[in-house]
């Protein structure tokens, strides 16, 4: 008679399993981010400060279609490692099958109406009267993307639930080669401009959601079935239930985002500095960011898996384990980063414009204020997806929306009337602080209910 398969995710040591997922993972996201980076230095080399600007107009697009790209995909993901650990194949079939119809479907719509109401949403992000043709243009251009640009993110999140992240940091180095490839010979000696380098980053994308297409017939723990392929409202609300911690974490990065455009405009007119060198050097600084959040986004995602598993197989022990270990690593990038961040801030504004001093003392600037409290921001992220991956969804919506809800636009608005361009900075390590606090505070509190009712052994008592 045969012994029953074992699940890594419940033996395996929790150092191994994190850095299995976790590494593939974040060198995913790095390379997805790269699209925008790559895009903002060949622009600020080939257009100049104009065209920064008219490419950080775009930039809350992108998150937003990461948005409902992570609703879906990490809410198909845990709703996965949650019946394969309670050994309910069928219903993580039909899981995964429902999510295809919703990311084709959710993909086709976000291009017509981005295509259709471009004019209207260049302005609401933030666009200058300078920038504005070319933000439009822009704009336009990466439209055509988007139904491919949904499916990276979310694909990733399903792969890496069955167990194969590499697969997933493959098919996206391959679109980010090809958008690095294009993306000077557009700009350059074609002189196309930002629409160069809107069609680089499609053609990236393009491949790029094709090759994760591809994977689909080749899932190893799950399978689309074609019967469930059909809308269900039931299954559709139990995938966003869990998915919607991810989704409002985007929302609330592109509103931050949209509002501090608005802000970096608004105030940026008041100093040496400018308005649209306020606006592109903010918009460097938020991809430059997007960096070193992919790293947190690695580690927090990576325990998904482990922790869903874990919990629907009742090893709260190791449920426990995976959390603190997260934990400590996010904090450990944090401190990395702070340092980065507050020594070389002209070095990384540089890169991207490095012949106006007066863009480098306001890249320095707002480096220095804006991440001043850095070294304590990636625990809100660990907790959010704790409580995500354990079906918790309310305590892990409650995370980005203090944050960046509560803490993080709210201050910024208030701040920036009496401080100006400063005030809007320094809100963001206001906010962290105040992140962080929270956390703490929610994850003792979920540990302590556990020891309560017997589900992990009195402190000081080994499980």
């Amino acid at each position: 008679m045969e012994k029953p398969s074992v699940n890594p995710l419940e033996t395996e040591a929790i150092p191994r399993l994190i850095a299995r997922y976790s590494i593939p993972t974040a060198l995913t996201l790095m390379v997805n981010y790269l699209y925008n980076i790559v895009d903002q230095i060949f622009v600020g080399q080939g257009v100049g400060i104009t065209g920064m600007a008219a490419t950080n107009i775009a930039f809350p697009l992108a998150i937003l279609v990461n948005a409902v790209s992570l609703m879906l995909g990490d809410g198909c993901a845990a709703n996965i490692s949650l019946s394969l650990g309670r050994k309910q194949q069928e219903e993580a079939d039909k899981t995964l099958s429902h999510t295809v119809t919703l990311l084709i479907t959710c993909g086709v719509l976000a291009a017509v109406i981005t295509g259709l109401f471009a004019p209207w949403i260049v302005r609401a992000f933030g666009a200058t009267d300078t920038a504005y043709d070319q933000s439009l243009a822009y704009m336009r251009t990466i439209a055509w993307g988007i139904p491919f640009q949904l499916l990276s993110p979310a694909m990733t999140a399903i792969i890496r639930a069955d167990g194969r992240p590499t697969y997933a940091m493959k098919c996206m180095v391959t679109g980010a080669v090809i958008n690095l490839v294009l993306d000077p010979i557009f700009i350059f000696p074609l002189h196309m401009g930002v629409v160069g380098a809107g069609i680089a980053t499609v053609a990236g994308q393009v491949v790029s959601g094709i090759l994760f297409l591809r994977y689909l017939p080749r899932f190893q723990t799950v399978h689309v079935r074609k019967a469930a392929l059909r809308p269900e409202r039931a299954r559709a609300l139990h995938i966003l239930a869990l998915g919607i911690p991810s989704m409002l974490t985007q929302l609330l990065t592109a509103l931050v985002q949209i509002v501090m455009n608005n802000l970096m405009t608004k105030w940026g007119a008041f100093t040496a500095y400018g308005s649209d060198i306020a606006l592109s050097v903010y918009g460097m600084m938020m991809k430059v960011y997007q960096i070193c959040h992919s790293m947190f986004v690695g580690v927090s995602s990576a325990t998904q898996p482990i922790n869903g598993y874990n919990f629907g197989a009742k090893r709260y022990d190791r449920v426990r384990e995976t959390y603190r270990m997260a934990a400590a690593i996010a904090l450990a990038i944090s401190v990395l980063w702070f340092v980065i961040f507050q020594v070389f801030p002209r070095q990384i504004g540089s890169l991207f414009v490095n012949n106006d001093p007066v863009y480098l003392d306001c890249a320095a600037h707002c480096f220095r204020l804006y991440m001043l409290a850095f070294f304590v921001y990636g625990l809100h992220m660990t907790t959010a997806s704790f409580f995500q991956s354990i079906g918790k969804p309310s305590k892990s919506l409650l995370l980005p929306l203090a944050r960046q809800g509560i803490f993080l636009i709210p201050l910024a608005l208030l701040l920036s009337a009496w401080l100006g361009l400063d005030g809007a900075l320094l809100a963001a390590p206001v906010a962290d602080a105040l992140s962080f606090l929270l956390s703490v505070g929610l994850a003792l509190s979920e540990f302590r209910s556990w020891r309560k009712d017997g589900r992990l052994p009195p402190r000081g008592q080994k499980a």
